[in-house]
């Protein structure tokens, strides 16, 4: 009897060791993910291959583009985010190629497709000495602008390199549910 009962405990204390073990342990995307280089709004976040700063942020409800010589508007569910970035290369050309927004709830929106036809967009090459301005364009429920932080990295699965996350810091919503400053139409023709 008292034989049972050890091994009892001895299972019992072995199945709580494992269990320990696979909650403490780092989760397998911790240990190769991004490796984050973090910045503000107006400062400039510097990684392992390109350095960035995000200006600026704009709302608007509708976007004013060029598309092949004839204006269009365009419309979302939701709000525009524009975001004006400088991108550098500290050292060696490399490629910018992916943003997202990361909302407050967590929810990440990458960057809209919607204009791939428009200059200033992702992809960005970039040069040593030669900074170079951008725009970063995401289509956003209103409730998801505060708080909200920015990742830039050269590639979508950027293991074990670094990732650019901007803090935008909170913005505050009007009694209509839009952030302050929401423009109705924002003008994407004119020069970053």
């Amino acid at each position: 009897m008292m034989r049972k009962l050890a091994n009892i405990v001895l299972l019992l204390v072995a199945v709580s060791l494992c269990y320990g073990l696979q909650v403490s342990k780092p989760h397998y995307g911790d240990l190769v993910g991004p490796i984050p280089a973090r910045g503000s709004l107006g400062d400039m976040a510097v990684g392992r291959s390109f350095e960035v700063r995000a200006e600026k942020v704009e709302f608007a409800r509708k976007l004013k583009v060029d598309k092949f010589g004839d204006s269009k508007v365009l419309t979302t569910g939701g709000i525009w985010a524009v975001v004006t970035v400088e991108f550098a290369a500290p050292a060696q050309s490399t490629t910018v190629a992916v943003a997202s927004w990361r909302g407050s709830t967590g929810l990440t929106y990458d960057q809209t497709e919607r204009l791939s036809f428009a200059d200033g967009l992702l992809p960005v090459a970039i040069d040593p000495g030669l900074p170079r301005k951008a725009r970063l364009i995401f289509e956003l429920r209103p409730d998801e602008v505060s708080d909200a932080t920015l990742l830039v990295s050269e590639k979508l699965m950027s293991a074990l390199d670094s990732r650019a996350e901007i803090s935008l810091g909170p913005v505050a919503i009007g009694p209509d549910g839009l952030p302050p400053g929401t423009v109705d139409t924002l003008d994407m023709t004119q020069p970053i």
